[in-house]
């Protein structure tokens, strides 16, 4: 053992179960513990915390799993931008790390948190030094930072905790929770809207409202919404379900076999969780610089913030990076007749924007998660299955698994970009990237639930997922 890895051993991470396997009601009681202490932590404030630039971002706060202005301001931005690094890392062979063997996997897995680690104390640095947190009249900045750091670990600790101890992980747990909460409160609150006090926050009870008004116009942007929110959810819940089956055969029993399941969204939600991350660290830059630019004065700083990154306070009007990873909702725009072909084209942009990465992280993810050919291949032979009809050799199941997961990589990644950029740009009631990922989050969580623990779950409770 190197000194690098010997370091890694000494980082503090949460112990994992001694038992093989957990039961249901073990994995439910920690995940449920690790979502309630996540939804708390959310309502904890800043102590000291004077302006909140940041808080005109609540649409990134969603797909960032954060509450602004609370504990968890970081929310899982730095766990998603040391997975991003490492993977764009290891994807162009800069690091390797050897994902088959089990001190590989120990190393990639140790790099990340050290990573992770590294951009909580970054990211915390930056929003309150470059202004998108300050500090309040006689508290110190490095108090805040504190706070800042206290409410990022507690977030990483948490996400192992879900990850060891109970379903899924935290991250995407974390993405579902807040998501869910915005789409109830914007579908369902009858308290007035911050943007329009005359109506509600709700869409459903707006929708009465201006229908009882005589406000067609309003009314039509709902219902645009609510239908936009119900396509994308049907959309997603039917890919999730599309499989490609292909035929095994047990070598030793005769006559015997099984499908083996390649789901259509092969890397599921991965992709757009990190490409969707991505964005909104680069729309939180784009604001953090140019609160910096303002408060310095600095010419270059604000040439950068104007004309390359693009102010974000003219997010419509600009053409700068902010501008293309901003979706424009062209739904709202048609119906409005205010539709240019400018906006078609940040729509266009946007699309490709989100397909494009979705498609690169994919890969890379293919690459580093132990799901490529070759070790599809070898879990498929520990099993004592083989392709019917030809003997059994590794590299012919590793040639013909390469037909599907190659093109099932690439293509489901395109669909669930494209599906996410369109809950975008259509005006669905919430963020539509988090509606995606909360879709496939939760589908997800139900495939794993019926498969891993429908036997040992309580009656009542097995009747419902069936």
């Amino acid at each position: 053992m190197n000194a690098y890895d010997k370091f890694l051993t000494y980082l503090p991470e949460v112990t994992g179960p001694t038992q093989k396997r957990l039961s249901f009601n073990e994995k439910l009681k920690w995940t449920m513990l690790a979502l309630v202490t996540f939804f708390i932590l959310g309502v904890i404030p800043l102590f000291g915390l004077g302006a909140n630039a940041l808080s005109r971002f609540e649409f990134l706060s969603v797909i960032l799993g954060a509450k602004f202005g609370s504990l968890i301001s970081l929310g899982i931005g730095p766990l998603v931008t040391a997975s991003i690094v490492l993977q764009l890392l290891n994807g162009s062979g800069l690091l390797k790390f050897d994902m088959q063997s089990h001190q590989g996997k120990r190393r990639f897995q140790g790099s990340q948190k050290l990573l992770a680690v590294f951009f909580i104390i970054f990211e915390a640095g930056i929003y309150v030094f470059m202004g998108g947190l300050s500090p309040d009249v006689g508290t110190s900045p490095w108090f805040l930072i504190f706070q800042l750091l206290l409410g990022g670990l507690l977030i990483m600790f948490l996400d192992e905790v879900i990850t060891k101890w109970g379903f899924s992980s935290g991250i995407s747990l974390f993405i579902a929770a807040g998501v869910s909460q915005s789409i109830l409160v914007r579908t369902l609150s009858w308290l007035p809207s911050p943007n329009n006090p005359q109506i509600s926050a709700g869409a459903i009870p707006a929708l009465f409202q201006s229908v009882s008004r005589g406000d067609p116009l309003t009314a039509t942007l709902l219902i645009a919404g609510i239908v936009s929110t119900i396509i994308v959810f049907v959309i997603a819940v039917y890919a999730q379900a599309m499989k490609v089956e292909i035929p095994l055969s047990f070598g030793r029993v005769r006559g015997h076999g099984m499908r083996w399941p390649l789901s259509f969204i092969y890397t599921s939600n991965i992709p757009v969780i990190l490409v969707a991350a991505l964005l909104a660290n680069i729309q939180l830059w784009a604001r953090l610089i140019q609160n910096f630019a303002i408060s310095s004065g600095n010419g270059i700083v604000t040439f950068f913030s104007i004309y390359i990154l693009g102010q974000t306070q003219t997010a419509e009007s600009g053409h700068g990076i902010v501008q293309w990873v901003n979706p424009p909702n062209i739904v709202s725009a048609i119906i409005t007749s205010s539709v240019t072909l400018d906006v078609v084209i940040k729509a266009l942009g946007y699309m490709m924007i989100m397909m494009v990465g979705a498609i690169v992280f994919s890969i890379f993810w293919v690459q580093t998660s132990g799901t490529d050919a070759k070790s599809q291949a070898q879990q498929i032979l520990k099993s004592g299955l083989q392709l019917p009809g030809f003997r059994r050799d590794e590299r012919v199941l590793e040639r013909v698994l390469s037909r599907y997961i190659w093109p099932l990589t690439v293509m489901g990644a395109a669909t669930v970009g494209f599906l996410a950029a369109f809950a975008d740009i259509s005006g669905a009631l919430t963020s539509g990237t988090g509606l995606l990922l909360t879709v496939m989050i939760v589908y997800k969580l139900y495939e794993e639930i019926a498969k891993q623990h429908m036997m040992d779950m309580n009656p009542m409770m097995r009747k419902f997922m069936e």
